[in-house]
């Protein structure tokens, strides 16, 4: 599928989630201010929803029904229905935070949180779906972009940009910081295997990713990469690793 220029976030919403139109993904464009809907039997992109300026993070939540996409240059986050494929809602994160990664907390199916990770903030917002209001924020270190939390919901994980490049743990059920991880320089994204046990973090000025025992909370190994990896997830039976490298526009798929 064709997209505007310079597509950043995305996420699939699973057939049978609830919601009519079998699985889709949800391609954020920050140059067009817009997320692309593309179909997942035919890759057809349906007309593209507006949001707020500089959409960077999607999140599809537990149930289907909605995507949250992070507006970074309005400091917003957009909901979406993704029954009607257009913006029900409009979350002001504040002013001069940059929203920029977020995730759904995944057992709680009726209004799970979401976290968003506020770039310029230092900081992670916790947003309650069910009024759609922020209920309050986690400081965490310099510049967080990517966040990954466990199947279970019990552990969230935080990328910290700046250096030095640091991965925060943080308790959902107390919503502190647990563990400060030190990885490689600037870690970008962040995704848990399906078991919960590894955590793995892009580190894109190290071209390489970071390999932590959830268990332990400690970097286990590292894994080279190409230039720049960006854009990291492990597939559903944890045994493949793909990593978006924005340096030499490649994806590296990664035998675990």
């Amino acid at each position: 599928a064709a997209f505007g220029q310079l597509p950043f976030g995305l996420a699939h919403r699973a057939a049978g989630a609830g919601t009519p139109g079998g699985s889709a993904a949800y391609v954020a464009t920050p140059t067009g201010d817009a997320v692309s809907v593309v179909t997942g039997a035919t890759g057809a992109t349906t007309p593209t929803v507006t949001v707020g300026s500089g959409p960077s993070g999607v999140a599809i939540s537990p149930n289907g029904s909605t995507a949250y996409v992070t507006n970074v240059s309005s400091n917003s986050v957009s909901v979406i229905s993704t029954a009607l494929n257009t913006v029900g809602s409009t979350i002001t994160i504040g002013s001069s935070t940059w929203p920029l990664g977020v995730v759904f907390h995944p057992n709680q199916i009726a209004h799970p949180r979401a976290y968003v990770g506020d770039y310029n903030a230092n900081a992670v917002s916790i947003i309650d779906t069910g009024s759609n209001t922020v209920i309050g924020t986690i400081p965490v270190g310099l510049s967080p972009s990517g966040l990954a939390i466990t199947p279970d919901g019990s552990t969230l994980y935080v990328t910290n940009r700046s250096n030095p490049g640091s991965v925060s743990v943080i308790d959902t059920a107390t919503n502190t910081i647990t563990h400060t991880i030190d990885v490689g320089p600037n870690p970008a994204d962040v995704a848990v295997s399906p078991d919960g046990s590894t955590a793995y973090v892009t580190n894109f000025l190290g071209n390489s990713v970071s390999v932590i025992d959830t268990a332990t909370n400690t970097v286990i190994g590292t894994i080279g990469t190409g230039a720049n990896p960006w854009g990291v997830a492990v597939s559903p039976n944890g045994q493949t690793l793909y990593v978006a490298n924005r340096g030499d526009n490649s994806v590296w798929v990664i035998q675990l």
